[in-house]
């Protein structure tokens, strides 16, 4: 099963592909709560490049590494990744009204589906005020 989000980012391509590909950003906004964070981020943007995001609970108590490979990257427009076995997809779509951030992945089995969803929303829409806030 693929889950989808979005998002508008009220920002230009450029400074929307940068924050979302760009370790020193991905730990500003790579969170689902308020008590998480990314510690470590690493990013090799090409197909066949590796890139990872450590996530924490603030507490300590858990945390876990979001890591795979990218396998397409078209600039400003699309990420094709595989993380795991399962697989995701960035897509930036321009309009006049900013730019709809897109993020399909497979689901996992561990966790339901709207568990899922409101997680990965929840990064999304950081990553949004991040953008627009810096």
């Amino acid at each position: 099963m693929k889950i989808s989000v979005e998002s508008i980012v009220k920002a230009p391509i450029a400074k929307v592909w940068s924050a979302y590909t760009t370790p020193d950003d991905i730990k500003q906004w790579n969170a689902a709560s308020d008590d998480w964070h990314t510690t470590q981020a690493s990013v090799d943007l090409r197909a066949g490049g590796a890139f990872s995001s450590r996530m924490e609970a603030k507490d300590g108590s858990f945390g876990f590494d979001f890591a795979g490979t990218y396998t397409k990257i078209v600039p400003n427009e699309l990420i094709e990744y595989a993380f795991g076995d399962r697989t995701g997809v960035v897509e930036f779509i321009e309009s006049e009204t900013g730019v709809t951030l897109r993020v399909t992945f497979e689901a996992e089995n561990e966790y339901p589906e709207e568990q899922q969803r409101q997680g990965w929303q929840a990064i999304l829409n950081n990553f949004a005020r991040h953008v627009e806030a810096s």
